[in-house]
Parts: structure tokens; C-alpha cells; sequence
């Protein structure tokens, strides 16, 4: 630590060169931050304490197959299993096809399977009394000025009605909340309407649903019970996949997009300009100093002090910019999950994400040192005072 002020004096020679480098490096760190809590938002849908005791059941082939519903009453007869529901995409829109809405319709029982979701028992009666009412998500509700009372269309993205009309017009009779926010608070965000009256409006269901969802008995049996369930259909021309919350959730996600791997990439183009960029600002900063380098080691500083010199500096170029960065990050998360209007809800930047970043830091800040630093380490006195 004693040749701090040598390396901070180094580093910010040229101060507009450091300025624009560390703006880059900002950027990069923050756009790390951004997009490492998209992809746990990802990893993290569908878990929670209740969702260990839950299967679900959806077509081997692809999710937007349909299973026939004939085959619930099977599914509850499995040992081990203690209820079953069922739902099916709605793929809703509001005023406009931009305004997504999760919208699902659902069996009578489908909140019995979701003790995490909270909704009034006088909403759930009026709920279960009304032909066009559906449950409405609170955040969801917020987003556009919903409330108890309010007769909504909705448009269809994908099944119109009996006379070929996309729009739909429900009634919202209830309010739903989610206990547990650290589940992404994904109640919140949805809308759930009657599977009968979805089933019996359009022409294209006829009597399918999108999946099961399965509460067992006893987790520990939950393997069992889903090759169980799945033995139903075996050799049928609607063969099931069954397994956790989670993973069911996860595997939706990736016949979407695979997040992980466009996160990915994404930093991967990101971080090799980094590189790029801050090695060339190295190169220049140590090509400028070379006479300056060899004064140090005429007063006696030893090639490995000088290596350590040039290291450390590119090492702390990229810690200010790289923690500026993710801190910016952990600032804006909670301003883009609110200015989403419940469409996002991003963890902040975790001890994993910090953890991982500094290991970034340092790891690029030693590459883009190695190169000068090596260069200055054999360093001839006497070349660099006579320029050569």
C-alpha cells in the first residue's frame, strides 16, 4: 500500500484517457448488474417453500400442446397425490396488443393449490358465483388503475370467441396478492378467469386444458408420484412431462428463450470490447512512461516492482469502474422493477453477483496488465533514457 499514491499519480496522468476508459468500464459493470439480475429473475420463477409440494403436468412434446381433461380424474387417483387443477393460456392484452396481461383461466380449485396467493373470501365467493369475473393480480390492478367493479376487455392473442371477436369482456370481482414477494410476487401480476366459461366461449379449446398442477402429499414421494402420473399416458398420443414448480417453469422459459445463454452472450461481446479498449489504454499509458519507468528502476526498484506497479494499476482501473458500475446497478434495479409497472421484478444486486464481478474485475484487470506490465518488466535503463 505504500506505493498507492504512485499508482493513483499513474493512473490518472492523462485524466480525459482514465475519464472515457472508466465511463466504458461503468458501463460494462452496469449492464453486468442489469442483466445477471434478469437472468436470476429467470432462475428464481416458481420457487418457493410452497412450490417444493407442487408437480406440474404439461405435453412431452411442447407446452403449447394440449392434454385432454379427462385425464385429471386419473391424476387424482395416483397414490400420493392430494388434489389436482388444471389452467390454460389465455394470452391476454389490454387496450393494446403491447400491454401484456398473464392471464389464465383456470378451475374452480386452482387457489386451493396456492395458499401463497391471498384474496378476500368475500372476492373469492363473487369469484366463484360469476360467470365472466375473473381475479385480478394487485399489482396488476395498479398498473392500469383496475378495481373491484370494473368490466374489462381483454384481447385475445390467441382464441377468439364463438363469433370470431378476439375481445373479451370479463368482471373484476376480486383482488389477488402474493404472501410471498420473494416468489417474484407473481400473483400480483397476473389475471385468472374460469376455465368452464373460456372452454365453452371458443370453438378451439373443446374440452382440453394446458396443464395439470399437482399437489403431493409428501415431497419426499414427488419423484414417484411424477413417473406415476406419467406412466398414464405413456405410449399415448399425448404424453405427459411431469416435475417441480420450478423446474416445469424453468423449461417454459427456455422453449421461450434461453436466457442464460443470451445473457451470456451478450456479456461475452461486452467484456472482449472491455478487454480491448482498456488494454489499448494500458499499452499507451506504459508506452508514455517509459522513461519514467526507467528512472524507477535506476533508484533502485526491481523488475518485479515495476511488473507489480503496472498490474496493480490495471487492476485498479478496472475496481473503480467495475464497482461504480455495479453499485449504479443496484441502485437502478429498484427504479426499473417500480417503472415497470409489476411487469419486472428484479432481485438486487446479491453477494453472488458482487462476489462474481470482482472476481471479473480483477481477472480482466490482470490481462490487460500482463502485456504492459511484462513490456515495462524488461524495461532496458539505458534504451528507454536515450528514447530507443
Amino acid at each position: 500500500m505504500k506505493y498507492l499514491h504512485l499508482i493513483w499519480a499513474a493512473l490518472f496522468r492523462r485524466k480525459t484517457r482514465t475519464f472515457l476508459t472508466l465511463v466504458s468500464i461503468v458501463a460494462a459493470f452496469l449492464l453486468f448488474g442489469m442483466l445477471d439480475a434478469v437472468r436470476t429473475s429467470f432462475d428464481q420463477a416458481g420457487q418457493s417453500a410452497n412450490g417444493a409440494e407442487r408437480l406440474q403436468t404439461g405435453s412431452r412434446l411442447s407446452f403449447i400442446q394440449t392434454l385432454p381433461s379427462s385425464l385429471g380424474a386419473r391424476i387424482a387417483q395416483v397414490p400420493g397425490v392430494q388434489a389436482v387443477t388444471s389452467a390454460n393460456w389465455f394470452g391476454g392484452a389490454y387496450q393494446d396488443p403491447h400491454n401484456q396481461v398473464f392471464s389464465f383461466a383456470v378451475e374452480p380449485n386452482y387457489l386451493d393449490l396456492y395458499p401463497e396467493i391471498a384474496v378476500d373470501p368475500a372476492q373469492r365467493k363473487a369469484f366463484d358465483d360469476t360467470r365472466t369475473g375473473v381475479l385480478v393480480g394487485e399489482t396488476l390492478a395498479q398498473r392500469f388503475h383496475w378495481k373491484v367493479g370494473d368490466r374489462i376487455p381483454l384481447q385475445s392473442t390467441i382464441f377468439p370467441d364463438k363469433n370470431g371477436n378476439k375481445t373479451w369482456t370479463f368482471d373484476i370481482v376480486g383482488i389477488m396478492q402474493s404472501k410471498d414477494k420473494k416468489s417474484n410476487g407473481f400473483a400480483d401480476q397476473m389475471l385468472l378467469l374460469h376455465w368452464k366459461y373460456f372452454d365453452e366461449t371458443t370453438p378451439y379449446n373443446r374440452g382440453t386444458v394446458g396443464w395439470y398442477v399437482t399437489r403431493v402429499a409428501d415431497v419426499n414421494q414427488a419423484d414417484r408420484v411424477a413417473k406415476a402420473i406419467d406412466a398414464l399416458s405413456a405410449n399415448s398420443d399425448h404424453e405427459t412431462r411431469t416435475q417441480t414448480e420450478a423446474a416445469a417453469t424453468a423449461n417454459w422459459m427456455k422453449q421461450l428463450a434461453d436466457i442464460g445463454l443470451i445473457v451470456g452472450s451478450i456479456m461475452g461481446a461486452v467484456f472482449f470490447t472491455l478487454l480491448l479498449l482498456s488494454g489499448n489504454t494500458m499499452m499507451q499509458a506504459v508506452r508514455e512512461r517509459t522513461g519514467e519507468l526507467a528512472v524507477l528502476k535506476t533508484i533502485g526498484f526491481t523488475s518485479r516492482s515495476v511488473l507489480a506497479l503496472v498490474l496493480a494499476e490495471s487492476v485498479l482501473l478496472l475496481l473503480i469502474g467495475g464497482v461504480l458500475g455495479l453499485g449504479l446497478a443496484a441502485m437502478l434495479i429498484p427504479v426499473v422493477s417500480a417503472g415497470s409497472g409489476g411487469m419486472l421484478n428484479l432481485p438486487t444486486v446479491g453477494a453472488g453477483s458482487w462476489a462474481l464481478g470482482l472476481v471479473l474485475m480483477v481477472l480482466i484487470g490482470l490481462l490487460v496488465g500482463a502485456l504492459p506490465a511484462l513490456r515495462a518488466m524488461r524495461l532496458n535503463i539505458v534504451d528507454a533514457l536515450a528514447g530507443r
